[in-house]
Protein backbone atom coordinates (compact mmCIF):
# COMPACT_ATOMS: atom_id res chain seq x y z
CA UNK A 1 0.00 0.00 0.00
CA UNK A 2 1.25 3.66 -0.63
CA UNK A 3 1.48 5.99 2.02
CA UNK A 4 0.17 10.08 2.21
CA UNK A 5 1.75 12.63 4.93
CA UNK A 6 -1.25 14.02 6.87
CA UNK A 7 -1.32 15.91 9.89
CA UNK A 8 2.18 14.81 10.37
CA UNK A 9 1.23 11.44 10.33
CA UNK A 10 2.12 8.69 7.80
CA UNK A 11 -1.26 7.50 6.73
CA UNK A 12 -1.44 3.76 4.84
CA UNK A 13 -3.81 3.82 2.14
CA UNK A 14 -5.20 1.88 -1.35
CA UNK A 15 -7.10 3.38 -4.30
CA UNK A 16 -9.42 0.82 -6.29
CA UNK A 17 -11.96 1.34 -8.82
CA UNK A 18 -12.71 3.95 -11.36
CA UNK A 19 -15.44 6.54 -11.23
CA UNK A 20 -16.03 9.72 -8.52
CA UNK A 21 -13.91 8.81 -5.44
CA UNK A 22 -15.46 7.52 -1.82
CA UNK A 23 -13.64 8.00 0.69
CA UNK A 24 -14.41 5.24 3.96
CA UNK A 25 -13.14 5.39 7.02
CA UNK A 26 -12.85 3.07 8.98
CA UNK A 27 -13.77 2.67 13.36
CA UNK A 28 -11.54 1.94 16.26
CA UNK A 29 -9.89 -0.89 16.18
CA UNK A 30 -10.18 -2.08 12.58
CA UNK A 31 -7.49 -1.70 9.97
CA UNK A 32 -8.71 0.11 6.14
CA UNK A 33 -9.23 -3.31 4.57
CA UNK A 34 -11.90 -4.75 6.41
CA UNK A 35 -13.58 -2.74 3.86
CA UNK A 36 -12.65 -4.65 1.23
CA UNK A 37 -14.37 -7.75 2.09
CA UNK A 38 -17.98 -6.76 1.18
CA UNK A 39 -18.04 -2.32 1.08
CA UNK A 40 -15.46 -1.87 -1.86
CA UNK A 41 -16.53 -3.79 -4.34
CA UNK A 42 -19.80 -3.26 -4.02
CA UNK A 43 -19.16 0.31 -4.75
CA UNK A 44 -16.49 -0.44 -7.83
CA UNK A 45 -19.15 -2.47 -9.34
CA UNK A 46 -22.01 0.74 -9.06
CA UNK A 47 -19.36 2.91 -10.67
CA UNK A 48 -17.30 4.57 -8.07
CA UNK A 49 -13.47 4.76 -7.02
CA UNK A 50 -12.57 3.84 -3.54
CA UNK A 51 -9.91 5.17 -1.19
CA UNK A 52 -9.15 3.31 2.34
CA UNK A 53 -7.06 3.76 4.69
CA UNK A 54 -4.98 2.68 7.87
CA UNK A 55 -6.35 5.28 10.71
CA UNK A 56 -3.65 6.32 13.43
CA UNK A 57 -2.73 3.67 15.50
CA UNK A 58 -3.56 0.82 13.49
CA UNK A 59 -2.09 -0.92 10.40
CA UNK A 60 0.73 -0.16 8.55
CA UNK A 61 0.00 3.64 9.57
CA UNK A 62 1.66 5.34 12.21
CA UNK A 63 1.17 4.48 15.67
CA UNK A 64 2.41 7.58 18.06
CA UNK A 65 1.95 6.78 21.80
CA UNK A 66 -0.82 8.16 23.77
CA UNK A 67 -4.33 8.26 23.47
CA UNK A 68 -5.74 10.22 20.23
CA UNK A 69 -8.92 12.62 20.47
CA UNK A 70 -11.31 13.23 17.65
CA UNK A 71 -9.59 16.31 16.64
CA UNK A 72 -6.37 14.41 15.96
CA UNK A 73 -8.71 12.07 13.53
CA UNK A 74 -10.18 14.65 11.36
CA UNK A 75 -6.91 16.55 10.84
CA UNK A 76 -5.42 13.55 9.73
CA UNK A 77 -8.05 12.82 7.69
CA UNK A 78 -8.47 15.87 6.09
CA UNK A 79 -4.70 16.07 5.50
CA UNK A 80 -5.24 12.77 3.57
CA UNK A 81 -8.22 14.23 1.41
CA UNK A 82 -6.37 17.37 0.39
CA UNK A 83 -2.92 15.70 -0.24
CA UNK A 84 -4.89 13.18 -2.33
CA UNK A 85 -7.03 16.04 -3.80
CA UNK A 86 -9.60 14.05 -3.51
CA UNK A 87 -12.37 16.93 -2.30
CA UNK A 88 -15.12 17.52 -2.44
CA UNK A 89 -15.69 14.02 -2.24
CA UNK A 90 -18.05 11.38 -0.87
CA UNK A 91 -17.55 9.75 2.27
CA UNK A 92 -18.70 6.70 4.25
CA UNK A 93 -17.70 6.50 8.18
CA UNK A 94 -18.05 3.58 10.03
CA UNK A 95 -18.39 4.03 14.25
CA UNK A 96 -15.33 6.07 14.75
CA UNK A 97 -14.97 6.85 11.58
CA UNK A 98 -18.82 7.84 11.19
CA UNK A 99 -17.62 10.23 14.23
CA UNK A 100 -14.78 12.12 12.09
CA UNK A 101 -17.16 12.04 8.95
CA UNK A 102 -19.25 14.25 11.01
CA UNK A 103 -16.76 16.68 11.93
CA UNK A 104 -15.22 16.93 8.52
CA UNK A 105 -19.28 17.59 7.05
CA UNK A 106 -19.30 20.66 9.85
CA UNK A 107 -15.83 22.07 9.82
CA UNK A 108 -14.75 21.60 6.30
CA UNK A 109 -18.01 21.37 4.05
CA UNK A 110 -15.79 21.91 0.66
CA UNK A 111 -14.01 19.07 1.05
CA UNK A 112 -17.56 17.00 1.81
CA UNK A 113 -19.54 16.08 -1.13
CA UNK A 114 -21.75 13.93 1.08
CA UNK A 115 -21.71 11.96 3.72
CA UNK A 116 -22.81 7.85 4.91
CA UNK A 117 -22.69 7.77 8.70
CA UNK A 118 -22.74 4.19 9.85
CA UNK A 119 -23.20 3.57 13.23
CA UNK A 120 -22.39 6.59 14.78
CA UNK A 121 -23.59 8.82 17.34
CA UNK A 122 -22.84 12.25 18.70
CA UNK A 123 -22.67 11.60 22.54
CA UNK A 124 -21.88 8.83 25.17
CA UNK A 125 -25.17 8.06 27.24
CA UNK A 126 -24.45 6.27 30.93
CA UNK A 127 -23.88 3.18 29.58
CA UNK A 128 -21.71 4.02 26.67
CA UNK A 129 -19.93 6.14 28.93
CA UNK A 130 -19.01 3.09 31.46
CA UNK A 131 -18.21 0.57 28.62
CA UNK A 132 -15.35 3.23 27.67
CA UNK A 133 -14.31 3.56 30.78
CA UNK A 134 -14.13 -0.28 31.44
CA UNK A 135 -11.50 -0.36 28.63
CA UNK A 136 -9.65 2.21 29.67
CA UNK A 137 -9.21 0.78 32.90
CA UNK A 138 -8.37 -2.76 31.72
CA UNK A 139 -5.98 -1.25 29.56
CA UNK A 140 -4.20 0.78 32.35
CA UNK A 141 -4.18 -2.58 34.51
CA UNK A 142 -1.41 -4.22 31.95
CA UNK A 143 -4.04 -7.50 32.60
CA UNK A 144 -4.10 -9.33 29.03
CA UNK A 145 -7.01 -11.40 28.85
CA UNK A 146 -7.25 -15.05 26.95
CA UNK A 147 -7.53 -14.73 22.96
CA UNK A 148 -10.65 -17.19 24.02
CA UNK A 149 -12.30 -15.17 26.34
CA UNK A 150 -11.53 -11.72 24.42
CA UNK A 151 -12.79 -13.39 21.21
CA UNK A 152 -16.33 -14.47 23.44
CA UNK A 153 -16.31 -10.70 24.93
CA UNK A 154 -15.79 -9.36 21.67
CA UNK A 155 -18.79 -11.77 19.94
CA UNK A 156 -21.62 -10.66 22.44
CA UNK A 157 -20.60 -7.27 22.55
CA UNK A 158 -20.48 -6.34 18.78
CA UNK A 159 -22.90 -9.29 16.95
CA UNK A 160 -26.44 -9.47 17.24
CA UNK A 161 -28.13 -12.39 19.03
CA UNK A 162 -29.44 -13.54 15.48
CA UNK A 163 -25.82 -14.22 14.43
CA UNK A 164 -24.84 -16.04 17.97
CA UNK A 165 -28.06 -18.14 18.27
CA UNK A 166 -26.74 -19.45 14.70
CA UNK A 167 -24.26 -22.26 15.44
CA UNK A 168 -22.38 -22.31 12.21
CA UNK A 169 -22.20 -18.18 11.92
CA UNK A 170 -20.72 -17.76 15.62
CA UNK A 171 -18.80 -20.86 15.33
CA UNK A 172 -17.00 -19.14 12.28
CA UNK A 173 -17.16 -15.40 13.84
CA UNK A 174 -15.48 -16.74 17.40
CA UNK A 175 -12.57 -18.50 15.35
CA UNK A 176 -12.16 -15.14 13.59
CA UNK A 177 -12.02 -13.31 16.48
CA UNK A 178 -9.68 -15.62 18.69
CA UNK A 179 -7.35 -15.04 15.50
CA UNK A 180 -7.43 -11.67 14.89
CA UNK A 181 -7.98 -10.44 18.55
CA UNK A 182 -5.90 -7.75 20.59
CA UNK A 183 -5.12 -4.47 21.34
CA UNK A 184 -4.68 -3.26 17.91
CA UNK A 185 -5.22 0.68 17.96
CA UNK A 186 -5.29 1.36 21.37
CA UNK A 187 -4.93 4.94 21.26
CA UNK A 188 -8.16 5.44 19.49
CA UNK A 189 -10.44 4.66 22.38
CA UNK A 190 -9.68 7.99 23.71
CA UNK A 191 -11.85 9.62 20.76
CA UNK A 192 -14.92 7.99 22.57
CA UNK A 193 -14.35 10.74 25.13
CA UNK A 194 -15.93 13.36 23.37
CA UNK A 195 -18.29 15.27 24.76
CA UNK A 196 -22.01 15.92 23.02
CA UNK A 197 -21.39 16.89 19.81
CA UNK A 198 -25.41 17.36 18.48
CA UNK A 199 -25.43 21.34 18.67
CA UNK A 200 -22.03 20.83 16.19
CA UNK A 201 -24.30 18.59 13.83
CA UNK A 202 -27.31 21.33 13.16
CA UNK A 203 -24.39 23.07 11.13
CA UNK A 204 -23.70 20.50 8.66
CA UNK A 205 -25.17 21.36 5.55
CA UNK A 206 -24.18 18.38 3.17
CA UNK A 207 -26.45 15.60 2.16
CA UNK A 208 -26.40 12.97 5.02
CA UNK A 209 -27.62 9.28 6.36
CA UNK A 210 -27.10 7.45 9.30
CA UNK A 211 -27.49 3.68 8.88
CA UNK A 212 -28.19 1.90 12.38
CA UNK A 213 -27.97 -1.70 13.27
CA UNK A 214 -30.92 -2.75 15.26
CA UNK A 215 -28.64 -4.78 17.93
CA UNK A 216 -26.11 -2.48 18.17
CA UNK A 217 -24.53 -2.46 21.50
CA UNK A 218 -22.09 0.20 20.83
CA UNK A 219 -24.21 2.47 19.11
CA UNK A 220 -27.32 1.70 19.53
CA UNK A 221 -29.89 2.95 17.30
CA UNK A 222 -31.29 5.42 19.33
CA UNK A 223 -28.21 7.30 19.69
CA UNK A 224 -27.77 7.29 15.58
CA UNK A 225 -31.19 8.35 15.50
CA UNK A 226 -30.07 11.36 17.02
CA UNK A 227 -27.50 12.12 14.68
CA UNK A 228 -29.97 11.95 11.94
CA UNK A 229 -32.85 14.70 14.04
CA UNK A 230 -29.40 17.24 14.59
CA UNK A 231 -28.39 17.35 11.06
CA UNK A 232 -30.64 18.89 8.73
CA UNK A 233 -32.13 16.99 6.19
CA UNK A 234 -30.66 14.02 7.33
CA UNK A 235 -32.39 10.73 6.92
CA UNK A 236 -32.24 7.35 8.47
CA UNK A 237 -32.31 3.69 7.58
CA UNK A 238 -32.29 0.87 10.15
CA UNK A 239 -31.52 -2.28 9.63
CA UNK A 240 -32.53 -5.25 12.09
CA UNK A 241 -30.49 -8.31 12.60
CA UNK A 242 -26.60 -7.07 13.22
CA UNK A 243 -25.32 -5.78 15.80
CA UNK A 244 -22.10 -3.32 15.81
CA UNK A 245 -20.69 -4.91 12.72
CA UNK A 246 -23.68 -4.75 10.42
CA UNK A 247 -21.29 -4.14 7.64
CA UNK A 248 -19.98 -7.12 8.02
CA UNK A 249 -22.97 -9.48 9.34
CA UNK A 250 -25.55 -8.08 6.65
CA UNK A 251 -23.67 -6.98 3.86
CA UNK A 252 -26.04 -6.70 1.06
CA UNK A 253 -28.56 -4.38 2.95
CA UNK A 254 -25.38 -2.06 4.12
CA UNK A 255 -24.01 -1.55 0.66
CA UNK A 256 -27.95 -1.15 -1.17
CA UNK A 257 -28.26 1.49 1.91
CA UNK A 258 -25.08 3.38 0.75
CA UNK A 259 -25.11 2.88 -2.68
CA UNK A 260 -28.55 4.27 -3.26
CA UNK A 261 -27.91 7.06 -1.78
CA UNK A 262 -24.76 7.80 -2.87
CA UNK A 263 -26.44 7.89 -6.26
CA UNK A 264 -28.94 10.31 -5.36
CA UNK A 265 -26.01 12.48 -3.66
Amino acid sequence: MPYVTANGIRLSYQRSGRGEPVLLIMGSGAAGHVWTTHQTPALNKAGYETVIFDNRGIGASDAPPGLYSLADMVADTKGLIEALDLGPCRIVGMSMGAMIAQELASRYPHLVHSAVLIATRARSDATRRALTEADLALRASGVQLPAKYEAMRTALEMLSPATLNDDTAASGWLEILELTGGSAGGGQVGVDRMGDRREVLRSIGVPCRTIAFSDDLICPPHLVAEVAEAIPGCDHVEIPDCGHLGNLERPGAVNAAIVEFLDKY
